[in-house]
């Protein structure tokens, strides 16, 4: 069969071409992360016309599985082989073709759709894009069991970006129901089955009544005597393209409500949240009321930007009315001892990249850095140097580059997330930075353990000293995401900082830093009395 032949300039007068037949196969991207290549599963239409805007639909693997299977499942196919996630694509044939670009991401197997996968899966999204002629009014997305909850969180953390959702027996991440509101303006169909012994039924049956009470419009179907695999059904004969095709993007809904508690997810729709206190859950509700007129609520805001196709003459905020000779957007309010006022509020302190919690430190590219400025012993030197390892290995598809405090560079200083291990006394980068770095492990506290999140400046640092994170986190109970490589879950239980005693089975204070990167005031007297940590 003839394949389509991509042409895109690299530089004066200099071209490169690449084929990409119609129907399945794999392609490869480079990661934003760490400039690896990873892989995802792409279906093209037959016939496939280059000029031409598609639809496209994103669609995400479940646990232990990959972007093969997952595009073999999705066009209802999986039964028809014995061992579909091991047959390479070009001897799948759809048994239907439909006018849609599909793309599974790998996202590096199981990891749950947050931190480095979630990147990968925006990463696809924009290679996809750059590729190929796509209608940004028509992008879908979909995913079963952890891709299914992969696909809650990615929806409703960034609704604008979908024109509808249909999560497949999902396993949610945890604490995404607070983000339910965002749903407003998104179709949504749920499908699970009733016998599932992975991800109980009861799952999907409590997200739709939750989108319902909250007025979004969710549809769910249930499957009798279905176990763990409604994706045989929710994806027979293709009857899901058709249900996407009904649906495009409304770029300026009557209605934006938006939940979030992070500068990293600040915009739906129209209205973009520029001012919030990271970790504290801020909302906003903007109501187009007739003519050029506005309504809106907020809570734990200060600052918002409203980006409308037409303009305004009246805004109403929290009760307070603002009139204006029908002003173009973009415009911005804050609020200044405690009244809203017209303007552009100055971001300082945390802002979106770099707000924490802990687990953004390591959502990025990073480097795993131990100690040798107190020139160890060669056994003390190994047993730093394990330390590192254990921590960067997070399973036998991701793991990161461990170096010496004494070998980092200074390009890795600026293309980097770094997390040290040590002291000021023990690791030269620590001691290198103690001026931006918010709290301290006392020397003679050595049963104590310290994990914090700091602000560099452009990249983050994350400093565990004493005891490593790990120290007794089985005996902690702390909940984490099921389909998490271990290092990623535990880290992603904290706040930005964390002090404990002998084991994560006694804190002594943990939290968050305000939005300037102090430790609040109601913290600040139980570390500096514990004995085992400074307070810059």
């Amino acid at each position: 069969m003839a394949g389509i032949l991509v042409s895109c300039p690299v530089t004066a007068g200099l071209l490169f071409a690449q084929t990409y037949p119609p129907g399945p196969q794999t392609i490869t991207f480079i990661s934003s992360v760490d400039g690896s290549e990873q892989p995802y599963a792409l279906y093209l239409p037959r016939p496939f016309d280059l000029r031409k805007r598609y639809p496209l639909l994103i669609s995400l693997h479940a646990e232990e599985s990959n972007h093969r299977l997952n595009l073999i499942q999705l066009f209802g196919q999986t039964n028809r082989f014995g061992d579909a996630a091991r047959i390479p694509l070009a001897s799948f044939h759809p048994v239907r073709d439909v006018e849609m670009i599909v793309a599974s991401p790998l996202a590096r197997g199981t990891m749950g759709y947050r931190g480095i996968a979630e990147r990968d899966v925006y990463d696809v999204l924009a290679d996809v894009k750059r590729r190929f002629q796509v209608d940004d009014a028509r992008v879908y997305l979909t995913g079963v069991s952890m891709g299914g909850g992969g696909a809650l969180w990615l929806a409703l953390s960034r609704p604008d970006i979908w024109a509808a959702v249909a999560p497949v027996c999902p396993a949610p991440l945890r604490a995404i129901d607070v983000l339910a509101p965002n749903a407003l303006n998104l179709p949504i169909r749920l499908f699970h089955g009733n016998q599932d012994p992975v991800s109980p039924v009861a799952v999907s049956r409590l997200w739709q009544r939750r989108f319902l009470d909250l007025g979004v419009p969710a549809d769910y179907i249930e499957y009798p005597a279905v176990r763990h695999n409604a994706w045989d059904y929710a994806y027979k004969d293709g009857a899901l393209f058709d249900w996407f095709l009904q649906f495009q993007r409304n770029r300026f809904p009557e209605r934006v409500r938006f939940v979030t508690d992070s500068h990293r997810y600040d915009s739906a729709y129209w209205v973009r949240i520029d001012s919030l206190t990271p970790g504290v859950l801020a909302s906003i509700d903007a109501r187009q009321t007739g003519g050029a007129e506005l309504r809106v609520e907020t809570q734990n805001i200060d600052g918002f930007t409203l980006s409308l196709d037409h303009p305004l003459s009246a805004v109403t905020i929290d009760g307070a009315l603002f009139r204006f000779k029908a002003v173009s957007a973009p415009l911005s309010f804050r609020k200044l001892a405690g009244r809203w006022t017209p303007g552009r509020l100055p971001l300082t302190g945390k802002r979106s990249g770099l707000e924490g919690p802990i687990a953004e430190a390591v959502s990025n590219r990073h480097i795993y850095v131990y100690g040798t400025a107190d020139s160890p012993v060669p056994e003390e030197l190994n047993f730093r140097r394990a330390q590192a390892e254990s921590a960067a290995h997070w399973d036998n598809l991701i793991s990161f580059p461990v170096k010496a405090d004494s070998a980092v560079t200074q390009q890795d200083l600026d293309t980097s997330d770094l997390v040290l291990f040590g002291t000021s006394q023990t690791n030269s980068l620590i001691a290198r930075f103690v001026g931006r770095l918010p709290l301290a492990l006392e020397p003679g506290a050595a049963d104590y353990g310290l994990l914090f999140v700091a602000d560099l400046g452009n990249h983050y640092a994350l400093v565990s000293s004493g005891l490593p994170w790990w120290t007794g986190f089985d005996e902690a109970s702390r909940q984490t995401d099921r389909y998490t490589p271990v290092t990623f879950a535990e880290l992603s239980t904290f706040g930005d900082f964390i002090v404990f005693k002998s084991s994560l089975a006694n804190v002594v204070a943990e939290g968050r830093f305000d939005p300037n990167w102090n430790v609040p005031a109601y913290l600040r007297a139980k570390l500096t009395s514990s004995g085992a940590v400074t307070v810059r």
